[in-house]
């Protein structure tokens, strides 16, 4: 697939999890939601890997970032995630997501010793804008409150954990790891610490009764995991994952056409002009803006 192609499918499959991760709240523990998730995710790259006769076998050192990863990306970052979410309304989220793009540079530049690439910075900056635009109406249903300022917290420790995972990821990719066995290490060794983390905080083991739960996580296994996180490693390695990173600002515009289409989102002037701007951001930050790109790489001359 081109990087288009990748970008477009990430962007799809988690724009619409937004909606799925709801139904995921409530009746079971969040660190074991996202426990089940990955368990469904994991055997269906593991039973894939055995059909292909793909090999597993990996260096002890790429097992070690693959852990990880693991940890990073698939325990830490989405048990933080679907805790925020209780306390926190999705604007808030959206928004602030756009942090992983800047934490995603920084860590880039001291572990990668990649170097920062000025058009995504400005790209990401467009793209923070345009998302302020879009959801500012919907911050007069936030309630400043104790919970209001926890939730953030919470978000904020799963934003920097997605970030330290993607630079994590890149480093493996970078020594040629192929993408579909990486990724099943990587969801493996997670699973370790969510069960580990749940069975030791005290989370009761039960398996729900409603039939929205199993659809969504099945939904949320297949593609928001295997698939749309296969697309995202392999765009990683293409271009990086300071660019890569700017699907975190795309998605929620989709989860936003759905709104409107199921739960009557109204449309306001500010938010087309913020879906404009995000776009002018994506544009700057992949580089699709020539004449933009050749100003800053003369002014960096």
């Amino acid at each position: 697939m081109s990087n288009i192609q990748l970008f477009i499918s990430c962007t799809l499959i988690w724009g619409s999890t937004w909606i799925a991760i709801t139904y995921q709240l409530g009746e079971v523990d969040p660190a074991l939601s996202v426990a089940y998730r990955f368990t469904i995710a994991s055997l269906v790259l593991g039973a894939y890997c055995w059909f292909k006769k793909l090999p597993l076998k990996m260096p002890t050192h790429i097992h070690l970032k693959m852990a990880a990863v693991g940890l990073c990306l698939y325990t830490l970052d989405y048990s933080f995630l679907y805790q925020s979410q209780k306390y926190i309304i999705s604007a808030v989220l959206a928004l602030m997501s756009s942090s992983i793009i800047y934490l995603n540079i920084i860590m880039r530049k001291i572990f990668l010793k990649k170097p920062i690439r000025p058009e995504v910075l400005i790209g990401a900056t467009f793209g923070l804008l345009g998302m302020a635009l879009i959801f500012l109406p919907e911050f007069d249903k936030v309630q400043n409150d104790e919970f209001l300022a926890f939730g953030i917290l919470l978000a904020c420790i799963s934003f920097f954990f997605a970030a330290l995972g993607n630079v994590v990821s890149e480093r493996i990719l970078d020594q040629g790891t192929p993408v579909i066995q990486m990724n099943f290490w990587a969801m493996t060794y997670g699973l370790v610490f969510l069960y580990g983390f749940a069975f030791f905080s005290g989370a009761e083991f039960i398996l729900p009764k409603s039939t929205d739960y199993y659809v969504s996580l099945l939904f949320l296994a297949v593609f928001g995991s295997v698939l749309a996180f296969g697309a995202f490693m392999k765009l990683m390695q293409q271009i990086g994952s300071d660019k890569a990173a700017y699907v975190v600002l795309m998605y929620p515009l989709v989860a936003l056409f759905l709104s409107t289409l199921f739960e009557g989102y109204q449309w306001q002037l500010q938010a087309v002009i913020g879906v404009l701007i995000v776009l002018f951001g994506n544009a700057i930050a992949m580089g699709k803006i020539g004449l933009l790109r050749f100003k800053i790489k003369s002014s960096a001359n």
